[in-house]
């Protein structure tokens, strides 16, 4: 398989690429972003600076799949507008160079975000109500990423995930903070330790996308979270156990937090790690089910549990 990766600099494009490039059957990866890729100097690696946000053009004539995940997503850190600017534009200009390389099959990743709050179980026939720009910006790139499919069903597939907050060895988004604050021992609670929380693990995913590409229907939709959400409580245990920390874990009540948290944005800009956006957040259930991987047998293999094991064994200095 020769394999194009837009936004294969980032964590998940890299892991993936990674993945691909350890199976002997595929060919070649070609690796595209606008940062450069820790990847790009490997004999079966190509690596293109890439801006999606204006129109695709780098010296590739074909490829059997497609990757898009290509996005701004971090949340808060940037204005609304350029959500959309970035996420539909580069959904826009993915779906158009496939079409000029004649590219029958593209995979793309969404977001969990376009459901909104999930106060109760959520799987993939619930209703989209997305309540931040990055969830707003990603639906209509789903549905951007469909007409692309329609234009002719027959002959092209789609398969979208919409995974949870993804975690795993050299994490550098929120489960990477919050493992590291409890192995420092500064870290709390942000309301009840009950809330339900959905994550995603990195090497879960990739075997899911293997999962799904390997199937024939025309368009797939589908969550892609560890099959048992946790509590935010037994997550924090279970890596304060991972880790050896001895330190307590206080809750406290978001109604504390907050003041405190805007005070810390006021003196240290949108990007201190307490930012009032990542405390409403934290505090806010995410109970999402991978219905899809659960009615096709999908074999989950990463439990809580399981997951950290596994991060710890690959990367040990995480610990």
């Amino acid at each position: 398989m020769r394999a194009i990766i837009f936004g294969g600099a980032g964590y998940i494009g890299t892991k993936l690429a990674e993945h691909l490039l350890s199976q002997p059957e595929n060919s070649e990866v070609i690796i595209c972003d606008i940062q450069p890729s820790s990847l790009a100097k490997h004999p079966r690696v190509k690596y293109f600076a890439c801006d999606v946000r204006k129109p695709i053009d780098i010296a590739v004539d074909q490829a059997d799949w497609i990757f898009n995940f290509a996005a701004i997503h971090r949340e808060p850190g940037h204005e609304d507008h350029e959500y959309f600017e970035t996420n539909l534009a580069g959904a826009e200009n993915v779906c158009n160079f496939a079409e000029k390389i004649d590219c029958k099959n593209i995979y793309f990743t969404s977001s969990i975000s376009v459901y909104g709050p999930t106060n109760g179980p959520t799987d993939e026939s619930c209703q989209i109500c997305p309540i931040t720009p990055y969830g707003g910006s990603k639906y209509p790139a789903e549905l951007i990423h469909r007409i692309w499919q329609s234009r002719h069903s027959s002959e092209r597939r789609l398969v979208i995930v919409r995974p949870g907050v993804v975690y795993g060895p050299q994490d550098p988004g929120n489960i990477g903070r919050m493992l590291n604050a409890i192995k420092r021992g500064y870290f709390a609670f942000p309301g009840s330790t009950s809330v339900k929380k959905s994550y995603a693990y990195i090497y879960g995913l990739l075997d899911s996308i293997d999962f799904a590409i390997a199937r024939q229907d025309p368009i797939i939709v589908y969550n892609y979270v560890e099959k048992n959400t946790e509590s935010l409580g037994v997550v924090a245990q279970a890596m304060k156990s991972a880790t050896g920390s001895k330190a307590p874990i206080l809750s406290i009540p978001t109604a504390l937090l907050l003041p405190l948290a805007k005070l810390v944005q006021a003196l240290l800009g949108n990007k201190n790690p307490i930012h009032p956006l990542r405390v409403i957040k934290a505090g806010r259930p995410t109970h999402i089910i991978p219905g899809w991987l659960i009615s096709q047998g999908f074999p989950f293999k990463y439990s809580l549990e399981k997951s950290l094991a596994h991060w710890k064994s690959a990367h040990p200095k995480d610990f």
